[in-house]
């Protein structure tokens, strides 16, 4: 309804009005007509006000893009609004959005300014905002426009990122420039040893005390200070648990988002090099890069992850461009046999893969309509069982496996990862 129309208000006091007046003058009682006459002034000063323009209706958001928990505004805007009086707003509630008020029903005089709606997204995703139905009133309630029903907006819902931060180092460290300690010599600022001067060194660098000591000009060498590529590897072939939202139990998409936002958050900030691959129906990916713009860009794209299996022909052993000197880092529950061996084969590579375990804790299954209950408890109680034989192939490999706590959860396994790459080691190829 896009029109101005009688409401059903105005209907009856016009009719009872009528009959009321019918009945005084057939049955000749005064009284009749002092009761009708209420009536019969409400409608005649509702049609008085016959509304003669025809208003415009728009809903806008305050923003484009929120995080998880963090809200907007719906604000309503009218044009040719000479007529209305009155506004009703009645906006939808879609899943994993919170709304204020509750019902999401809201209305109040124009006069004091258009009724606002607020909105609230609970969990990281492509959200639809500010679908709602819009009913104009004009004075003394006779006439109504609507309900107008307007379509909302997506908006994009990046994942919340705790307050991750670490301060190990990256197993192989292959860059220009950056935090993270290399093995060959440079001009960082870590010492590394004390050898005998050569031409070509720098003075600045050369050890008086030891020169003295010796007879013999002594210099400093030091590690190079390198940047490392991280390689973000996410699993979308399924959702496993019970996703509440922000606050509350999380599913392993929930974990695997939200794990991986924070990961490249920390990396991005201190410089190095941070890719995504997603391992799902969408293969969404980001190449290798840095900066704030980078970050968003990363951020963008988990919140487009959908979950799903893989095409036939996408079920082998992935590609994921993996350079060197990168570590890869992948998130995942570790029931789908793909990503496994993705994980082994760059493990017999040399490369450093570090497997951040996403499966909740009290993950069950979701048993389809007509299924047995006790056979999918069966069921799930297996894969389980197949799950944990992965881990500890993996293990067996040299693969650290990990589950996610939130902060500090990757500083121990790096540490470890690094020391390990001191070490000489033979790799397949």
């Amino acid at each position: 309804m896009t029109a101005w129309h009688a409401t059903a208000a105005l209907a009856r006091a016009l009719v009872l009005g009528a009959v009321g007046l019918a009945l005084a003058v057939v049955a000749g009682d005064p009284a009749l007509v002092v009761l009708a006459a209420p009536f019969v002034v409400l409608g005649a000063v509702a049609l008085a006000h016959r509304p003669a323009t025809r208003p415009g209706v728009d809903v806008r958001l305050d923003h484009v893009a929120l995080r998880e928990g963090l809200g907007t505004t719906s604000r309503l805007t009218l044009t040719d609004a000479a007529d209305v009086e009155y506004v009703a707003r009645a906006a939808g509630r879609p899943p994993y959005v919170a709304v204020r008020p509750h019902d999401g029903q809201v209305g109040g005089l124009l006069s004091a300014g258009p009724p606002d709606v607020e909105l609230a997204p609970l969990r990281w995703g492509r959200r639809l905002l500010g679908e709602e139905k819009v009913a104009l009133y004009t004075r003394w309630a006779g006439f109504r426009c609507g309900p107008l029903a307007r379509g909302g907006r997506p908006v994009r819902v990046l994942a919340t990122t705790d307050a991750y931060d670490s301060r190990s180092e990256a197993p192989q460290p292959l860059g220009l420039v950056g935090a993270h300690r290399s093995r060959r010599a440079g001009t960082g600022t870590e010492l590394a040893d004390i050898r005998p001067f050569l031409a070509g060194d720098r003075l600045r660098r050369i050890n008086w005390r030891v020169s003295l000591r010796t007879g013999d000009l002594h210099v400093v060498t030091a590690r190079a200070e390198e940047d490392t590529g991280v390689l973000l590897v996410v699993d979308a072939l399924g959702d496993h648990g019970v996703s509440t939202g922000v606050g509350g139990s999380a599913s392993s998409m929930d974990l695997t988002v939200r794990a991986a936002a924070a990961i490249a958050e920390h990396h991005v900030r201190t410089g190095d090099r941070v890719a995504l691959r997603v391992v799902g129906p969408g293969r969404e990916q980001v190449g290798y890069g840095a900066g704030a713009r980078h970050l968003r860009r990363i951020q963008d794209q988990l919140a487009a992850v959908r979950t799903g299996d893989l095409a036939e022909h996408d079920s082998g052993v992935l590609q994921l461009g993996v350079t060197g000197g990168a570590v890869v880092v992948v998130m995942s529950p570790v029931l789908a046999d793909v990503v496994g061996t993705v994980v082994a084969t760059l493990v017999r590579r040399g490369v450093a893969v570090l497997v951040v375990d996403t499966l909740p804790p009290d993950a069950e299954p979701a048993v389809a309509e007509g299924v047995d209950p006790r056979l999918a408890a069966l069921a799930w109680r297996m894969r389980r069982v197949e799950r944990s034989l992965v881990l500890d192939r993996l293990g067996a490999l040299g693969c650290p496996v990990v589950a996610w706590r939130g902060p500090g959860t990757l500083d121990d396994v790096l540490r470890r990862l690094a020391r390990r790459a001191q070490l000489p080691r033979v790799v397949s190829r």
